[in-house]
């Protein structure tokens, strides 16, 4: 009989005639407590419905479980599952039940007890079913709990279902969307295409738990006298609705319409208020245009009491070969256009902006395409409207092929420096710059040999012009002796070629080389050894690893070449064993020299201790290109060293430190150290550079102190509070006026934050006026809600 139904045992599926025939030869209502029917079997135990408040409203559970396995706890799944529709296309509905009846007169069968009803990828449980053979009508009540095809778990008291096996009328209702939101309503009814339309209804995308599980209300909801929700295009429209925070109506959300897939959806975004010396009190809003799933766009507009209105913009995109963003700020406002001994002595309102762009594509395999733009219009305007901090705006654009053998990259590099008494014409820009790296496949005399070319040139509107080529080649041999020792063997050649103009116009005059054309060839040889050595110590492992190397370079003609990328020289823990101490190519550390120094490093179970120390001795005379101060200058050098200690996820400290190698004065004592959890916790940050240095503006002596706390309280809030402190006084640098203690910047504040919603309160002071960006208080009201847009 086409398009009747049917309600068939558990372990096997059957068309809608077969059951009716079985049933009707019955003289008496069916009881599975006194004798079950033939093919029906009882439940050895009842199952208990899940309360809606419980975890498994988040829909998570359900969602990643296989589809033959019934998303009911403690249930077997079906013996044989069998398809959805049988070989003439009738639904087949797979059943369970404590008692079966059949009511012969009203030809209805009714299923009681723990009802489970299972088709393809639904399911369904309930107290009570009862099919109707007239009508073709299947109503559940009691506890009812159906999960469609999409994962999504609908709760109510009363549910008529359709003859396809879809919710139909229902009562009560609470919808658990999987991925996460939440609806419910007094009533509701399904469409025949699946859209659910319900009344009085309720929505939250927040978790109705807590992470121990206990029962609690929304942070925030949507209350609305109508809601609809469309299944196809996971998305839920409300009439007359309202935005409830905490149980407070606050304001009406006309035109309301959300995501429920966890996509993101067109509409206004929440505004921020904040107030600023700078600008006054400052109102923004944005709306958020979804253009496709790999498109979108964000405008923005900004006013202020103190300034004329600003607007921005951001388009992103995702496509097959890559990804990239373009955001943009605009306005018309005073700005500073001259500097005398940083004061401003004049202002002009003209437009100023920011531009920043970057992006990543990868045409194949091996080639890609990286590039990155930042661009201001002047040199306050990021600051003054709490864009960035930067000092400098970095631009690049790069093209990359790396194989299992090879690397390639051509690069373009412009930086524009933020500074005020920075001479812009000074900054270099580097274009393009060629690295080209081959290593060999078969090895000679046993070792590795990684050939490099490399060619750069540098360009400066107002300043010195170089341009730099070399070739490379590296040999590297490691062996492990028979006594534990790991030895490795290094052997490089390399020849430069030179050319530099306007050289006089740099300022430091060992940063100039000499005029023209010039070239230098290098040569160096090196052994490193070291010998771990493993023992148990307080329950724990340690590794003591004394280390030695010794680098041999013949005298190389450093001082004729300009030193563009090896200015900032510092004996570090970090290059002590390096080749070359410099950093980047334009100096070599010529001569012959040993260094020598320990690894220390201690685990055990949540405890990680790690340490290092060394020191270097030069076996010839004194060299003139490093300076005075930098722990390097003098045929012995300062000791330098480092200290790790993690504890579990509650500490991390390390400490970094250089001292003087003839009264073991303090050079440089760095500190960083984390401790508490990921809710409460504080940072500390300190650093002391007392390096004497005078003649190099790259390295001069400084001093501060960081710090940062957050305390965490009633479950979702938190204060917070941070600050950035100059301790450098005039000693330290004589062109300082601090007596040593000088704040920066700090901030306090207090937030609420948990799964759905965050909202604080900030309030930060800057101590130090740059231009039109003036120095006071700043106070940010912030409000975020996930999973919301309006259309």
């Amino acid at each position: 009989m086409p398009g009747s139904r049917a309600l068939a045992p558990r372990s096997r599926l059957a068309p809608a005639g077969l059951a009716l025939i079985a049933l009707a030869g019955l003289a008496a209502p069916l009881r599975a407590q006194e004798g079950a029917a033939p093919g029906v079997e009882t439940a050895e135990e009842p199952v208990e419905l899940p309360d809606p408040a419980s975890p498994e409203l988040s829909g998570e559970q359900d969602a990643g479980l296989p589809q033959a396995v019934p998303p009911f706890p403690g249930e077997a799944a079906p013996v044989d599952p069998a398809p959805e529709f049988n070989a003439a296309g009738e639904r087949q509905i797979g059943f369970e039940a404590d008692t079966l009846e059949y009511d012969s007169g009203g030809e209805t069968v009714t299923a009681l007890g723990n009802v489970v009803l299972r088709s393809g990828d639904r399911s369904l449980r309930a107290d009570r079913v009862s099919w109707s053979r007239p009508s073709g009508e299947i109503v559940a009540s009691g506890r009812v709990r159906f999960v469609d095809e999409n994962g999504n778990q609908l709760f109510s008291e009363r549910i008529v279902l359709t003859d396809e096996f879809e919710a139909g009328a229902m009562e009560d209702l609470l919808l658990a969307l999987r991925q996460g939101g939440r609806l419910a309503a007094e009533s509701a009814t399904r469409e025949a295409d699946g859209t659910i339309r319900l009344t009085l209804a309720a929505y939250s995308g927040c978790a109705v738990t807590t992470p121990d599980g206990c029962p609690k209300d929304p942070s925030w909801r949507i209350t609305a006298d109508r809601v609809i929700y469309d299944p196809a295009e996971d998305r839920v429209s409300f009439q007359s609705a309202y935005f409830e925070l905490f149980g407070m109506r606050l304001l009406p959300l006309p035109g309301l319409a959300l995501k429920t897939d966890g996509g993101a959806a067109s509409g206004f975004l929440v505004p921020d208020f904040r107030f600023s010396e700078s600008n006054g009190i400052e109102v923004s809003g944005s709306y958020y245009w979804r253009f496709a799933e790999n498109r979108d766009l964000t405008g923005s507009a900004y006013l202020f009491t103190d300034a004329p209105p600003m607007v921005s913009a951001q388009y992103r995109e995702l496509n097959e070969a890559g990804a990239f963003q373009v955001t943009g700020y605009l306005t018309n406002s005073r700005r500073s256009s001259d500097f005398v001994g940083g004061q401003v002595t004049d202002f002009d309102s003209e437009p100023r902006g920011y531009l920043f762009a970057n992006g990543r594509y990868q045409f194949d395999a091996n080639w890609s395409l990286t590039g990155s733009i930042r661009l201001a219009s002047d040199r306050t305007f990021l600051r003054r409207y709490d864009l960035s901090r930067d000092d400098r705006l970095r631009s690049v654009v790069e093209a990359e092929r790396i194989d299992a053998n090879s690397y390639l990259s051509i690069a373009g590099w412009a930086t524009q420096t933020l500074r005020l008494g920075d001479d812009q014409g000074q900054v270099p820009v580097a274009l393009p710059a060629i690295d080209y790296r081959y290593r060999l496949n078969d090895p000679i005399l046993g070792g590795k040999v990684e050939l490099q070319a490399n060619s750069l040139a540098i360009l400066r509107t107002d300043g010195q012009d170089t341009q730099r080529a070399f070739a490379r080649a590296r040999w590297d041999l490691q062996r492990i002796t028979p006594g534990g020792q790991v030895v490795q063997l290094t052997g490089l050649v390399r020849g430069d070629i030179y050319h530099s103009s306007n050289n006089l116009q740099t300022p430091t005059p060992l940063y100039r080389g000499r005029t023209g054309w010039e070239g230098r060839g290098v040569a160096l040889a090196a052994v490193d050894m070291r010998w771990p050595l493993v023992g148990e110590l307080f329950g724990g492992q340690q590794v003591l690893s004394p280390r030695v190397q010794i680098v041999a370079t013949p005298p190389i003609r450093n001082l004729a070449i300009p030193n563009e990328d090896a200015r900032a020289i510092d004996l570090e823990d970090s290059n002590l064993f390096a080749l070359n101490r410099f950093p980047g190519y334009d100096r070599i550390e010529d001569g012959a020299r040993i260094t020598y120094g320990v690894d220390w490093q201690f685990t055990k179970p949540g405890l990680r201790v790690e340490s290092t120390i060394g020191q270097s001795y030069r076996l010839d005379a004194e060299r003139r290109i490093i300076p005075d101060g930098t722990g390097l200058a003098e045929s012995v050098s300062d000791f330098v060293g480092r200290t790790e200690v993690r504890y579990r996820d509650f500490l991390k400290l390390t400490h970094r430190f250089r001292l003087d190698k003839d009264n073991f004065a303090v050079r440089r004592n760095e500190i960083d150290a984390t401790v508490g959890s990921s809710r409460t916790y504080a940072e500390v940050g300190y650093l002391r550079l007392d390096r004497d240095i005078t003649l190099v503006e790259d390295l001069q002596d400084r001093e501060e102190a960081r710090a940062a706390a957050r305390v965490a309280f009633a479950n979702y809030w938190s204060i917070f509070a941070s600050g950035i402190f100059n301790l450098t006084d005039r000693e330290e640098d004589p062109t300082f006026t601090s007596d040593g203690f000088e704040p920066i910047r700090t901030r306090l504040g207090i937030a609420y934050q948990d799964d759905c919603l965050e909202m604080g309160i900030a309030w930060r002071r800057d101590y130090v006026t740059l231009g039109d960006a003036q120095r006071g208080n700043t106070f940010q009201l912030y409000f975020s809600l996930r999973n919301l847009g309006i259309r």
